[in-house]
């Protein structure tokens, strides 16, 4: 089955407004020369903040914004209520957003987030009419264990639980091995596939095989443009989450032509 690539930039707690801006722009400005079936899924999701500001960027003119998603860094299960500091998916979608990114180990890490909150937030996200990027990883004391299999399919099949055929195949899944993101260090391609490959068979197991082969599978951890196309050679990656090379135009809009140039 042929899965259509994501090139996902994740933002993180970088770049005010104006500073958003120019960079929508920069990407912008390399999308417009492509129609969007030469381009792979663009994706980006800036700060709470700045997601007005690049909506409203977006248009239909031929500029090249009507190519590029937009994403929210996080989101709450609840539609609203007491919870300040929180953004709920409604809000999120009434901002622009498209996809939703949960899970992310910086969220487990620094603020205790759990696999059945990330349940609640992906059946959330669905319900409102959202695509959810799960993330899911290991550590490095994780994979010296040798248990790198096992907790990652643990993370899947809990974050998974209660979805139908239909969400899963939409959803979208990011593994990043947590010693690989913002390190400098980058999975071996063939290694990241081969895990990349299990979750897929973990899908197939607790869903279908039509929902693990179209559930579209990305790598994250220090993705930079040098290394994306032999990560997008591989038979099982179906794309990437790319947190520092996504600050600057230059270098995005260079991994997504490297792409274009394997998987497109």
């Amino acid at each position: 089955m042929s899965r259509k690539p994501i090139i996902a930039g994740n933002w993180k707690m970088n770049l005010l407004q104006d500073e958003a801006k120019a960079l929508f722009e920069g990407i912008k400005s390399f999308t417009k020369d492509f129609t969007a079936p030469q381009l792979p899924t663009i994706v980006i999701a800036p700060v709470f903040t700045s997601l007005n500001v690049v909506h409203t960027e977006k248009c239909t003119c031929g500029c090249g914004g009507d190519k590029i998603a937009i994403a929210g860094q996080n989101c709450h299960w609840e539609k609203s209520g007491a919870y300040t500091g929180e953004v709920s998916v409604e809000m999120l979608a009434d901002a622009g957003c498209s996809y939703v990114i949960i899970g992310h180990s910086e969220r487990r890490q620094y603020f205790s987030e759990t696999d059945e909150m990330i349940n609640k937030k992906a059946k959330a996200i669905l319900a409102g009419g959202l695509i959810p990027i799960i993330c899911c990883g290991e550590t490095l004391e994780q994979r010296e264990s040798g248990i790198t299999d096992q907790h990652i399919a643990s993370q899947i099949r809990a974050d998974l639980n209660g979805l139908s055929e239909e969400e899963i195949a939409k959803s979208v899944i990011a593994y990043e091995p947590i010693w690989a993101i913002g390190t400098g260090k980058t999975c071996d391609s063939k290694e990241a596939n081969r895990v990349i490959a299990m979750i897929r068979n973990v899908v197939k197991e607790i869903s279908s095989e039509k929902a693990g082969d179209s559930i579209r599978i990305l790598y994250g951890g220090s993705v930079k443009p040098s290394t994306i196309e032999e990560q997008m050679s591989q038979s099982d990656i179906d794309g990437a989450l790319v947190g520092g090379a996504s600050l600057k135009a230059e270098s995005f809009n260079e991994i997504i032509a490297n792409t274009m140039k394997v998987s497109v």
